[in-house]
């Protein structure tokens, strides 16, 4: 059972009735604009619409089975004494003084470009269980050390 937030639940939901409604007309359409061509034994138009329509299909039965299988986390109320999936954790850069702001997420739900970080990654690992005023040090993936302070922790 894989944990997700209720934004990223109702995001994946709303893209699974993307693909049952849009997606599938669009592949149906392809399908039918293939058989046009004429023998279908000879058709790679045809062939590749039916490998479109297969991939489409496997793509929907994944989805409903994560969905099915979520367990969703509300961290709304959490406690913001320490950091856990779920906290907003503002840092600062002991080594740029630049201030940085992530969310914690759990691995599925990480994506850096938007502040979300896995709580299984070298810096989420090294926040999960501190408090604000702490100082984190860890090591990054190409060998050098980083060094953050917590100014603050928040509920999302």
């Amino acid at each position: 059972m894989a944990q997700m937030r209720i934004e990223t639940y109702e995001k994946k939901k709303k893209h699974l009735q993307y693909l049952k409604t849009v997606r599938q007309d669009e592949v149906s359409e392809h399908l039918k604009e293939a058989r046009a061509f004429g023998d279908i034994s000879e058709n790679a138009e045809y062939d590749a619409a039916q490998n479109e329509q297969a991939e489409l299909q496997v793509e929907i039965e994944n989805l409903e089975e994560e969905l099915r299988n979520a367990e969703i986390i509300d961290y709304s109320s959490q406690d913001t004494d320490s950091v856990i999936v779920g906290s907003v954790v503002k840092l600062k850069n002991l080594v740029t003084d630049g201030e940085e702001e992530y969310l914690i997420v759990v691995t599925s739900e990480s994506d850096v470009f938007s502040g979300k970080i896995s709580n299984e990654s070298p810096l989420g690992a090294a926040l999960i269980g501190c408090k604000a005023g702490d100082s984190v040090e860890f090591e990054l993936p190409n060998g050098n050390k980083a060094s953050y302070e917590i100014l603050e922790i928040k509920a999302e």
